[in-house]
């Protein structure tokens, strides 16, 4: 086949949608719409002359032919976004695109940022915040920082866990002092309990506390994310389930009381890239400098 036939965007969009198994997330990675995916993929089977997707109800799967075409594509594009970096030429001023977990960045990475600008002046930092792991693709971040609660490893990088993720109860000082005394873990069955996502975080811990039986709450605010949680916590809305890694700051200036000593740990913080071995110069300061952060805080988690 003469290389001026090749379809190229057809295959590109193939590849996302094929890496995701999803027409949509190819939609959002590529910034175009779903119709022009599907409208993209439909004419490089016409040109192939066989399906590379089994179409079911909201959800797709790879034929054996979109199987191979997609493995094929992944190396081939990893290899030529390999090729790009490795020519691309360094600018004066460096800069280091980091990815970060939403919570993370506000809470605990932004307040430290300072102290890295202070250590390596020559080095801009870029921060991407997005809960989902990327591809680190040229136009993409070269380091991500991820909560996961099960992960230890991603397809196509590699990971090195930086920290447990420890939660426990905290309250606002006002809230501790006009609600119902505090006596026990069980008490807290008295208070308005605020959730991350699911009901299944407060479960694990009044379990790890011992306190069982049907009368766990099953009602309470369910927010999204961390960052809100803690915040709703310190207007007094309610007792979270805190993060004790982003609310270090909040617990030593007394914004918020932990008031039992029962913790759990719920999953782990990663440093993750294609490859830690072979970050840029500027990234493996950052990397470096994340690392020595990171050993600080369980340090100070220890005190607490």
């Amino acid at each position: 086949m003469k290389r001026g036939r090749l379809p190229l965007t057809a295959l590109r969009s193939f590849e996302a949608a094929g890496r995701h198994l999803s027409f949509s997330r190819a939609a959002e990675e590529l910034y175009v719409s779903q119709a022009a995916i599907s409208r993209q993929i439909r004419e490089l089977e016409t040109f192939l002359h066989q399906p590379l997707f089994f179409r079911h109800h909201r959800r797709v799967e790879l034929t054996d032919a979109g199987r191979r075409l997609l493995d094929q594509l992944v190396r081939s594009f990893g290899d030529i976004d390999n090729m790009l970096s490795e020519m691309a030429v360094t600018p004066a001023q460096s800069l280091v695109c980091v990815s970060a977990e939403p919570s993370l960045a506000a809470s605990w990475l932004v307040p430290r940022l300072n102290r890295f600008r202070e250590l390596r002046p020559d080095i801009d930092i870029s921060l991407e915040v997005d809960a989902r792991l990327i591809e680190f693709r040229s136009d993409q971040a070269e380091l991500a920082l991820r909560f996961s609660a099960n992960s230890t490893s991603w397809p196509r990088s590699e990971a090195e866990r930086l920290a447990p993720v420890i939660d426990s109860p905290v309250l606002s000082p006002a809230l501790f002092k006009s609600g119902p005394a505090l006596r026990s873990p069980a008490d807290l069955r008295r208070y308005t309990l605020l959730h991350e996502e699911n009901r299944q975080g407060w479960a694990r811990w009044f379990e790890a506390a011992g306190v069982t039986g049907d009368a766990l709450p099953e009602r309470g605010p369910l927010l999204a994310d961390p960052s809100l949680s803690k915040q709703a916590a310190m207007l007094g809305h309610g007792v979270a389930l805190g993060d004790l890694l982003l609310i270090e700051a909040e617990l030593t200036s007394g914004a918020l009381i932990k008031p039992f000593d029962t913790n759990v740990i719920c999953g782990a913080y990663w440093l993750v890239a294609r490859s830690l071995q072979n970050l840029s110069e500027p990234a493996a300061a950052f990397a470096d400098w994340i690392r020595a952060e990171f050993a600080e805080s369980r340090r100070s988690l220890e005190e607490i």
